[in-house]
């Protein structure tokens, strides 16, 4: 895997905290500052034709406050506010900014801001290639151990899997396969959205369902299935889905 870099801009009306961040920037590997603006309204433009991971933004500015230019922007890139005015802070972290710096800050805790916008970054990188590899030909089968043999069964033929201690139970039309996996694993391979959790130990397959009654499900071989109260919301939406 190829190390994470973060090109970052500076926004600030002080020639000199733009200087503090560049030195710092030196011993930061992967940070690279490609654009220096003293005016909101020139980041604004600069913004227009570069984008960036990371914005070291002041709060003060003339003609456009930090906090202003923020809340102009659509696309928002990683921020972390550097200024001199601590009364800013809980109205900056409404706007999800990374790490608010007050001037003046060491090395130490700038490197801890710049840190958290590094894990950022790579916690993105880790969900696109999730996203890739789920979008990527499923299998349309899968082996499983289960009593002491591996059992091809077709994806297909899943009604739905149980969370069963540190096994899973894996059902069938006609009856279960029990195997030494977590519930979690299955998640990762099956294909979404045609299995989904219903419950932190239950993910069905929408074909066979029969339907939803209240806080339950019916799958088609007869079995009543409970919905946890942090799925409610998600399962009806699906299931309301399922036809389109």
């Amino acid at each position: 895997m190829e190390p994470l870099t973060l090109k970052a801009l500076i926004v600030d009306d002080e020639p000199l905290a733009h200087d503090v961040i560049i030195r710092f920037t030196k011993d930061v590997p992967g940070l690279e500052i490609i654009g220096q603006s003293f005016l909101a309204l020139e980041a604004l433009e600069f913004l227009r034709h570069q984008s960036v991971d990371l914005i070291f933004l002041d709060i003060q500015m003339p003609k456009l406050k930090g906090l202003e230019f923020l809340r102009l922007l659509d696309d928002k890139p990683m921020v972390i506010i550097t200024s001199a005015y601590e009364k800013y802070a809980l109205e900056s972290f409404d706007l999800e900014v990374i790490d608010y710096l007050l001037k003046p800050y060491r090395f130490d805790r700038f490197l801890k801001a710049v840190r958290r916008a590094f894990d950022q970054q790579q916690l993105k990188a880790n969900q696109a290639e999730t996203t890739i590899a789920r979008d990527a030909s499923s299998p349309q089968q899968l082996f499983i151990k289960s009593d002491k043999r591996f059992i091809q069964i077709q994806i297909e033929d899943i009604y739905y899997l149980e969370s069963h201690g540190n096994y899973v139970k894996v059902w069938q039309k006609h009856g279960f396969h029990l195997t030494p996996k977590t519930l979690q694993s299955f998640e990762d391979i099956l294909p979404s959205p045609t299995f989904f959790r219903i419950h932190k130990s239950t993910i069905v397959n929408r074909h066979y369902i029969d339907y939803l009654e209240g806080n339950q499900i019916k799958m088609q071989n007869g079995t009543m299935l409970t919905i946890g109260r942090n799925h409610r919301q998600r399962v009806k939406q699906l299931i309301t889905d399922k036809e389109s």
